[in-house]
């Protein structure tokens, strides 16, 4: 254990117990109530976050949810028919107006604002001095114990260190900026620490933008507050809203992608013995993990007018979500949907949506996966799953990962 997170717990605070909490139940498999709505049901009425998943208020009174590839990839590419500007009432209690919940041209100009900042070509730049490091200073930790739990000791903290590195804060403010950070996740668990956790990274981010203003450094923040498109540049309101946003989207994203892809990896061993010797074969791992078990399974939209969706109507201001998993486990796209196979043709899935509002941080969260897997592999050697470790599994409704994947390794 890493002596901020010691420091965390010296008031009993587990950040990983306080995170773990909002996972969404221990369900293991939602995808045979998939597959049954998807036959029967592909534009249902009704939302499967239920009133006792979410805080009061952030759950619409009437929804429905598409389960099926071509409905859900339709929603998410007409922008103009389905809307994300819902997301103000939901979880913009807690990070302000923000770019997922804007629509163009309002999107777009914020959107091409912050995009260079986590295009391939910049991330390159923080790959071998920032990223790769922040990952094997982990492994440091257990690489000469001969076992670990992947998830506790290693894909948990890793994100929120590489965003907190991205962002330029000090390495003595880390274990409080991933407190605030996990407690604004934690917004599904507990309200009011959400909220508080938020106005604390408010007041904290205030600060740092205001010194970057005044003298910009080699990082992300610097490089939000000296963008400018057209004469252009972002408010610190909208920098705010971004940063806040970008501690979910960044560090859950590959949290949970990157223990998916582990495990997957670790109980399918033919596939595993592949990629260590194969590495080319890794990035189509990454794509088929992300497909098969996306981190986030719903995303939603309001349509703008009434709509004709399926054999459904779907009224003007109706909300409805998209179904990731489902639509990542469609037959009629993918053959054997259910199946782990990293060998399978390549085709577009929907972890990271689609259309517009196509996720801003995926290149980052292929990135570090890439450089987790591959650090794995290279330092722990014949790695496997720990017989005698407790029962690991993905699990989880709206957001699903492992929260323990204990191996064994030659140490």
């Amino acid at each position: 254990m890493s002596e901020q997170q010691q420091q965390a717990l010296s008031d009993g605070y587990d950040p990983f117990e306080a995170f773990d909490d909002v996972i969404g139940g221990d369900l293991r498999d939602p995808y045979a109530d998939f597959a049954e709505k998807r036959a029967k049901t592909p534009v249902w009425k009704g939302s499967l976050i239920g009133q006792d998943m979410m805080p009061e208020g952030m759950v619409p009174p009437e929804s429905w949810t598409a389960f099926r590839f071509d409905d859900c990839s339709r929603i998410l590419r007409s922008a103009k028919t389905f809307s994300s500007t819902g997301y103000d009432s939901t979880i913009g209690m807690v990070m302000g107006h923000m770019i997922l919940g804007m629509d163009d041209p309002e999107h777009r100009l914020h959107r091409n604002l912050v995009a260079n900042a986590f295009r391939e070509k910049s991330l390159a730049r923080w790959e071998a001095d920032l990223i790769g490091p922040i990952c094997n200073e982990l492994i440091d930790r257990f690489a000469r114990r001969g076992s670990a739990d992947l998830v506790r000791e290693l894909t948990f903290e890793f994100p929120v260190r590489v965003i907190a590195r991205l962002l330029g804060l000090p390495e003595e403010d880390f274990a409080q900026f991933q407190r605030w950070s996990i407690e604004l996740i934690g917004l599904g668990a507990d309200i009011e620490r959400g909220l508080a956790a938020s106005e604390s990274l408010k007041n904290y981010f205030a600060g740092v933008v205001a010194e970057r203003r005044r003298s910009p450094r080699e990082d992300v923040i610097s490089d939000l507050v000296t963008a400018d498109i057209d004469g252009e540049k972002l408010t610190d309101e909208a920098i705010n809203s971004f940063l806040l946003l970008l501690l979910p989207a960044g560090a859950e994203t590959t949290y949970r992608s990157s223990g998916n892809l582990l495990f997957l990896l670790l109980t399918h061993p033919d596939q595993l013995t592949a990629v260590q010797q194969d590495r080319t074969l890794l990035d189509q791992a990454i794509e088929e993990a992300l497909r098969l078990e996306p981190p986030l399974l719903m995303i939603n939209r309001t349509a703008t007018t009434e709509i004709e969706l399926g054999d459904v109507t779907v009224p003007a201001g109706g909300d409805i979500a998209t179904c990731l998993g489902s639509a990542n486990h469609d037959e009629e796209r993918w053959e054997n949907p259910d199946a782990f196979d990293i060998f399978r043709k390549p085709q577009q899935h929907l972890a990271f949506a689609f259309g517009p509002h196509m996720c801003l941080g995926m290149h980052l969260a292929r990135l570090e996966t890439r450089i987790v897997v591959n650090a794995v592999l290279d330092r722990l050697p014949n790695v496997r799953l720990d017989p005698d470790g407790d029962d690991p599994h993905i699990r989880g409704l709206i957001f699903r990962s492992p929260t323990s994947v204990p191996v064994l390794f030659d140490a």
